[in-house]
């Protein structure tokens, strides 16, 4: 009804009440008036009541009465107008107020929590409407707060499995490992560039962090693999240990480059790849978006998973080179101790070729004391001994005859003085003497010879006595054959050489020529320094010059053949005089020693070598038993680790809002949490070590290829993918739930987490 209508109708009752308050009155004084012109015998007419009045003064208050009455009745009639309009606001009020009320519940119906109703003073409907507005407000803000944290925690999980399994697949190959998670990582979270820097502390005096796999980054910033461990925000992340978060990216630090331009990221995220505050690099990620909390915590996360990786890979490296290393030190050792063998065998051929050659020497001593004089001297000049040809030729019939003599007594007066200089030359160690030498006979005769005086040293090179050497000269003719007799000897046993002084070669034997690889022709120009190499031929320049003045030289001499093979040869370079006494050629008398020189350096490397090998093995050994007590120790703790963070994990798994299931390889159940005991309706220990059969009901392949997959051990399982399935809980009750499958591989076992949302307490 409307206000004009609702005071219309009051105005009509004021009226009313007036007009009957009137009519009252009129009755009243009409009664009166009848009862009091009766009582007087006179009847109702104008008059009469005049009359009346006129005898009755005091009647002139009923005429009054109409008056009064209407008075009465328009203040009767204010009265209730007025209480009628009080009722009527009050009624609209009421009628407005339920309306408002109405008005919200009806929004708060259609869900729209953000509609605004103040309640009246005194309305307990109106607050607790309020109230409930608010608990549903709250109610949506915590269910929207609880949506967002189970996404960001499935994202998390996921995210982690996601790398768990890149981790795992690329632990042998740290370039590999670091390109695939920092480009995985950059798009997981959204980044426009990242980099993977890894500490490189193979050299301790240099270590730094080395730029081994990046993303979408430009040219200007980091054309440079290197960063030193106190350089830039990288260098400051791993020394603090902590993770850098700038939202105002200095200018020129970082761009990116695309083919639509240039731009520069608003944050950058540097996290240090530590685990056991040890640090082993950094990541550095930037995007054009703040990065969330929890975003900042999983790549943290992530980060604490690469680096014990990192730390895994790097002792399995240095394990498997430590045994690699070894391995090839006992495959050389074990090499070397068969080529030792061989030595040995060689060497011992080469000792039986000694003796054999030592034979060949005391055949050809026999041969020396039949052809030529022999005596020996001690350092006094007393003869000690004397071939048969030294009596002979010098007229002695016996030892006995000059045993004891001084070597002056065989010397003819007229050469004691120049042979007394050659003999002090001898006695003081110095090189032999070759020459014409008159000896004095028993007789008094001079006896030509062509003498060797030869200094005999004992292994610590002291001269203990002097060996004559002399070829009777005395007639031309025996000197003849006697010389050509050696000659032949000597060509046919060892290599002998003729130079002139000059040191041009003169004339070779067939075994010189032989050796060396050339013909007499080739070799018509040649000298004694050609056959030696640069650093041969300014050492023997010397010895060279001694030689042409008349020192013999033995000793050993290295050749480069025609092949451009070297031969060693034991050589005696002897100048030869003419009959004036003055040195016309130097006859080099050799035997090649090649293969007992090679195994001498052969022998003497082996055994250095081997010497060396087994010092460095046994050092290897004792560094490798260091490495792995230090291996296994770190190994140790980081099961440790490992167990601790899985206790930690189980604790915050524990927890959670949502039911968790993990399973083994097998399908028999791991883990079963607070919230699957109440999804389900089984305690913990009925449950744990069954499988996982025992909380669904039977499918078939065709059914759900999902579940079937799951509740078959053998079945590959479907993982990161959100399904809608049914449980069978204890009472026999299937209940809708989301199930979420998240897999892990721990050496050559899997297992298989789920995440578990009841869709019955959505609804």
């Amino acid at each position: 009804m409307k206000k004009n209508s609702v005071k219309k109708n009051i105005t009509n009752t004021v009226f009313q009440f007036s007009l009957i308050a009137v009519g009252v009155g009129l009755a009243i004084a009409v009664v009166v008036y009848i009862l009091a012109l009766k009582e007087n015998g006179l009847i109702f007419t104008l008059s009469n009541i005049v009359k009346l009045h006129a005898d009755k003064p005091h009647l002139l208050i009923v005429t009054l009465l109409p008056l009064v009455f209407l008075a009465a009745g328009w203040i009767a009639g204010k009265y209730t107008y007025r209480v009628a309009e009080k009722l009527y606001d009050l009624e609209t009020y009421k009628d407005n107020s339920q309306k408002n009320l109405f008005n919200f519940a009806e929004e708060l119906s259609k869900g729209n929590l953000n509609s605004e109703y103040v309640p009246e003073k005194g309305n307990a409907l109106g607050n607790i409407m309020i109230e409930l507005r608010d608990n549903l407000q709250h109610n949506r803000q915590e269910e929207l707060k609880r949506k967002e944290e189970d996404e960001q925690r499935n994202w998390t999980a996921g995210g982690l499995a996601k790398f768990g399994e890149i981790l795992r697949n690329n632990n042998n190959d740290i370039n590999r490992l670091a390109f695939e998670v920092i480009s995985q990582l950059s798009e997981y979270i959204g980044a426009v560039q990242g980099g993977f820097f890894i500490l490189n502390d193979e050299i301790q005096d240099d270590a730094h962090f080395d730029l081994i796999a990046h993303f979408a980054y430009g040219r200007k910033k980091f054309s440079q693999k290197r960063v030193e461990l106190s350089e830039g925000l990288v260098g400051r992340a791993a020394y603090e240990k902590n993770t850098i978060y700038l939202d105002e990216v200095p200018e020129e630090y970082i761009e990116v480059t695309s083919g639509l331009g240039e731009a520069n990221p608003r944050v950058l995220l540097i996290v240090p790849l530590k685990v056991n505050d040890e640090i082993h690099g950094v990541l550095e990620l930037s995007s054009f978006h703040p990065f969330a909390e929890y975003v900042i915590s999983f790549v943290e996360k992530v980060a604490e998973s690469i680096a014990t990786t990192i730390s895994t890979v790097k002792i399995n490296m240095r394990t498997t080179k430590l045994l690699a290393d070894s391995q090839e030190q006992a495959d050389r050792l074990s090499q070397q101790e068969e080529e030792m063998r061989q030595n040995m065998e060689e060497l011992q051929a080469t000792q039986e070729e000694a003796t054999k050659q030592a034979e060949e020497f005391i055949s050809f001593n026999n041969s020396v004391n039949h052809t030529l004089i022999r005596a020996e001297f001690d350092l006094n000049g007393i003869l000690v001994y004397a071939n048969l040809r030294f009596l002979k030729k010098l007229g002695y019939s016996s030892n006995a005859d000059v045993d004891g003599h001084h070597i002056s007594s065989f010397i003819s007066e007229r050469n004691r003085h120049q042979f007394n200089e050659i003999w002090d030359e001898l006695v003081k160690g110095g090189h032999h003497y070759e020459g014409y030498m008159k000896l004095l006979a028993k007789n008094g005769r001079d006896v030509w010879t062509m003498s060797t005086f030869t200094c005999v040293r004992d292994s610590m090179q002291m001269v203990v006595k002097i060996l004559l050497l002399a070829i009777d000269t005395t007639t031309q003719q025996e000197q003849s054959l006697d010389f050509e007799s050696k000659i032949k000897a000597l060509n046919n046993s060892d290599v002998m050489v003729e130079y002139a002084p000059s040191g041009r070669m003169v004339n070779g034997n067939q075994k010189f020529l032989d050796l060396v690889g050339y013909s007499l022709d080739d070799l018509k120009d040649y000298s004694v320094f050609t056959f030696m190499g640069e650093d041969e031929q300014s050492d023997f320049e010397s010895v060279w010059n001694k030689i042409v003045n008349g020192q013999t030289f033995t000793g050993q001499a290295k050749l480069h053949t025609a092949k451009g093979d070297i031969k060693w040869l034991g050589v005696t370079f002897t100048p030869v005089k003419n009959m004036q006494d003055e040195i016309s050629k130097v006859v080099a008398i050799a035997h090649e020693i090649t293969e007992q020189k090679n195994m001498e350096q052969l022998s003497q490397e082996q055994s250095e070598l081997i010497k060396k090998q087994e010092q460095e093995i046994q050092a290897h050994e004792n560094e490798l038993q260091t490495k792995l007590a230090e291996a296994r120790r770190e190994v140790k703790a980081q099961f440790q680790e490992i167990e601790r963070v899985k206790v930690r994990n189980e604790k915050t798994l524990e927890g959670a809002h949502d039911a968790i299931v993990t399973i083994n390889q097998a399908g028999d159940v791991e883990f079963f949490n607070r919230a699957a005991e109440t999804l389900w309706g089984y305690s913990r220990t009925e449950v744990l070590g069954k499988n996982i059969k025992m909380l669904f009901r039977n499918y078939t392949q065709d059914e759900d290829e999902f579940m079937v997959n799951l509740l078959h051990p053998d079945k590959r399982k479907v993982v990161g993918v959100r399904k809608e399935e049914q449980i069978l809980a204890k009472d026999g009750t299937e209940k809708p739930v989301i199930i979420m499958l998240a897999g892990a591989k721990i050496l050559n076992e899997y297992s298989y987490t789920a995440f578990i949302q009841n869709l019955g307490e959505e609804a």
